[in-house]
């Protein structure tokens, strides 16, 4: 029994973290920095940037104010996301890697506790809620939340669970107030669609329904 009690038990979310962070440890000075941008302000700023893509395509839609409605809903679904991930790191209290491994090749000292993260909740939020409205956008924000969690791990400063907790929370507040939130924004956008200074929103929830002036003096003539 001594012998069974002195046998190695893996940890597979350790085994994960150190072959990740590995993989970052080989790389030359100049990736590491890439790694670092492209993991805390790169994909962040393309989320934002697809999200702006998401408004453009589907501001001209028949649907306009509900598809508006959705993106809207996916910059305050990830903003909503964070403020609930603050009592429930608070409430876990889960040290960092580096705290507990200090072996670790960490690229970026991260402040405060480890679970969830917020980077990967954000991402989730982001991606569920655009793929609500335009699901190959949606699917590529979902890629790259994917793509960030990997560097995340890479980077030391956050174990796999961590980003898989956020990846949970974030798509579980866009997807469960989604319902309210639609109900909510729908509305005001139409009510800026209609509107001399905010028409550049959405189109109008009527405009297909309305004939062109044009159309209307032709026929009449």
């Amino acid at each position: 029994m001594a012998g069974l009690d002195q046998l190695d038990n893996p940890d597979v979310e350790l085994d994960v973290l150190y072959d990740l962070n590995g993989l970052a440890e080989r790389l030359p000075g100049w990736a590491e920095s890439v790694l670092v941008f492209v993991g805390q302000r790169g994909i962040p700023a393309a989320l934002v940037l697809l999200t702006a893509v998401a408004w453009v395509l589907l501001r001209r839609r028949p649907d306009a104010p509900q598809a508006v409605a959705g993106v809207f809903w996916a910059g305050l679904a990830a903003g909503i996301a964070c403020l609930v991930n603050a009592p429930i790191r608070g409430f876990v209290a889960r040290p960092r890697p580096v705290d507990t491994h200090p072996d670790l090749h960490v690229l970026v000292a991260g402040e405060g506790y480890s679970f969830v993260s917020d980077h990967a909740a954000a991402a989730a939020a982001v991606a569920v809620a655009l793929f609500l409205v335009h699901r190959g956008l949606g699917a590529a924000v979902f890629g790259l939340a994917v793509l960030q969690g990997f560097i995340r791990v890479m980077l030391g400063v956050h174990y796999p669970t961590d980003v898989i907790g956020g990846f949970a929370l974030g798509a579980a507040a866009a997807l469960l107030l989604a319902p309210l939130a639609m109900a909510t924004l729908t509305p005001l956008v139409a009510l800026c669609a209609r509107t001399r200074g905010l028409g550049w929103v959405a189109r109008r929830p009527d405009a297909s329904a309305c004939p062109a002036p044009h159309a209307e003096r032709g026929l009449a003539a």
